[in-house]
């Protein structure tokens, strides 16, 4: 079995061009480190998962007591950020324990166990989950897009203005898109292509915005569903319509 997602922060974003000159905005994503801290069994847990931690510098004096026994149990190190993620069916391959050594899994993970960015090696898509910018308390032009009022003088146009009805039903209705708190939402963007991915570094760099601020945690997986490829575009059975017109009128002479 071999894990389908990995943690992260979000570095920042920048562009690249492709081979035929063409510019691709970015995110630069540090995919990693992180250490298998747990393995859930649909025979003990009632489901298949993997507990996940980003491996960074924490002081012990951070983690609770009864965290670190659940580390020390799994023989991994500590870390403050966990997240589970999914698993599945894999083949045999070389993973790297948390003391450094590798050895052959043929295909079973376990407590302890490196994760590292070159589970995307195969991939061309991921899912991306982190937490958005939080905005504060914000009116509904901008929270919710509203066109507001007119904009000439004596006129307060980002007020939202009536919000019910008068005699029936003299309330109002749940879900009314209100002024409120924005942001700090859990937000996730599928199907980001990879642009590049850098083993030595644990980078990964995709195409598109990523939600969150700079040096925000990040949940990586793999497209749990992956749009198709879209077939005789720039492809070597691509068909030219002028050239194919011509080829017809040709015929018909």
């Amino acid at each position: 079995m071999a894990v389908t997602g990995i943690l992260g922060r979000k570095i920042g974003m920048t562009q690249v061009f492709d081979e035929k000159g063409d510019v691709h905005p970015i995110t630069v994503l540090q995919a990693g480190p992180c250490v298998i801290t747990q393995m859930k069994s649909a025979a003990k847990d009632g489901y298949d998962a993997a507990q996940i931690g980003l491996v960074e510098f924490v002081k012990t004096s951070k983690i609770t007591k009864p965290m670190q026994g659940h580390f020390a149990k799994g023989s991994a190190p500590a870390v403050k950020i966990v997240r589970e993620v999914g698993v599945e069916a894999g083949r045999a391959t070389k993973t790297a324990s948390a003391e450094g050594e590798a050895a052959e899994t043929n295909g079973v993970m376990k407590a302890g166990d490196k994760v590292l960015v070159d589970i995307f090696s195969d991939e061309k898509f991921v899912d991306v989950v982190g937490t958005s910018k939080g905005r504060g308390f914000a009116g509904v032009v901008r929270r919710h897009g509203f066109g507001g009022g007119p904009k000439s003088h004596g006129h307060m146009f980002q007020v939202q203005g009536s919000i019910g009805a008068s005699s029936f039903p003299s309330r109002v209705l749940p879900g009314m898109r209100m002024p409120g708190h924005m942001g700090v939402d859990r937000v996730t963007v599928r199907n980001l292509r990879i642009r590049g991915i850098d083993l030595e570094e644990n980078l990964i760099m995709v195409e598109g915005a990523v939600p969150g601020p700079k040096d925000g945690v990040v949940l990586i997986s793999k497209a749990k569903a992956p749009p198709r490829e879209r077939r005789g575009f720039g492809g070597a059975g691509t068909v030219d319509p002028l050239k194919a017109s011509k080829k017809a009128a040709s015929k018909k002479k």
